[in-house]
């Protein structure tokens, strides 16, 4: 037996004032990822003479869109029949369940009431998606210290025992040894966020202008690539997608992975042209 893993006990709570109120690890790095990906983005809109007003109301439109997105995505995707049958449940977000894709869907729609004119809304999309692998890396660091969303057995050394995850606790699963998915996805989001932040500079050195389809391109394949993938060692989130060939994350990545390829094809075509 390798004993070379990691036992996660960290407490999903900074502090608990009573049974029902408690600051969380996860409540506070939801707000980072928003406050940083604002600043970051809100350094680099700059350099392009972007409208603070609009830099503004696409922040809260990433917030509020995303947020809603991505509790009703959940409620949608994964647990609809429990949702309709206790719809104020879906209010209940403090008990967790919140889908990425669902958060993406919400988004995109948000930034239909932005978009005006003389800024496109691929502008605002691509921009946005500039700073989204950030906030991600915070997403995910928010679920590693609530013990949840991680990856089957393992006996890799880095395998991690997710002592107070609410399946272990409850006595569904044992506490063994898993794939800390969640630090997979961290590191990818993390490198993506690189990789995007390296063409900016490298993009404003040369007095150019940014790519809305590459960057589109890159941000779709990069990220729900690396959610498509990763998700082969995840447990299934719910018990339905024991008996699908590929889970649901998997196939509602699919077709923001062919949108990317799309967007980047055509990022290259037309650089052909304008050599």
């Amino acid at each position: 037996m390798n004993l070379l893993f990691v036992i996660w006990d960290v407490s999903p709570y900074i502090h608990q004032f009573s049974e029902t109120y408690a600051l969380r690890w996860y409540g506070i790095l939801f707000a980072l990822a928003f406050v940083s990906a604002y600043y970051v983005a809100y350094f680099l809109l700059q350099k392009e003479n972007f409208p603070e007003s609009l830099m503004n109301k696409t922040a809260i439109a990433t917030v509020v869109g995303g947020v809603v997105g991505a509790r009703i995505g959940h409620c949608l995707f994964y647990e609809p029949m429990y949702y309709i049958s206790n719809p104020i449940k879906i209010f209940h977000i403090w008990e967790g369940g919140m889908a990425s894709h669902g958060g993406a869907i919400g988004i995109l729609i948000a930034f239909l009431l932005v978009a005006r004119k003389g800024v496109s809304y691929k502008m605002i999309l691509s921009r946005t998606m500039l700073v989204t692998p950030l906030g991600a890396v915070f997403f995910r660091m928010g679920n590693l210290m609530n013990s949840e969303i991680y990856g089957v057995e393992t006996d890799l050394p880095w395998g991690f025992v997710f002592v107070n995850s609410f399946d272990v606790l409850k006595g569904v699963e044992s506490a063994v040894p898993r794939h800390p998915t969640q630090i997979y996805e961290m590191l990818c989001y993390f490198v993506l966020f690189i990789i995007l932040m390296v063409y900016c500079m490298r993009t404003f050195k040369k007095n150019q202008k940014l790519s809305d389809d590459f960057i589109i391109g890159i941000f779709f394949i990069g990220t729900f690539g690396t959610r498509f993938f990763i998700e082969f060692l995840k447990l299934p989130q719910v018990a339905f997608e024991q008996n699908l060939m590929l889970d649901m994350g998997q196939w509602l990545s699919i077709p923001f992975v062919i949108y990317g390829i799309f967007s980047l094809r055509k990022y290259s075509r037309e650089k052909k042209l304008l050599n």
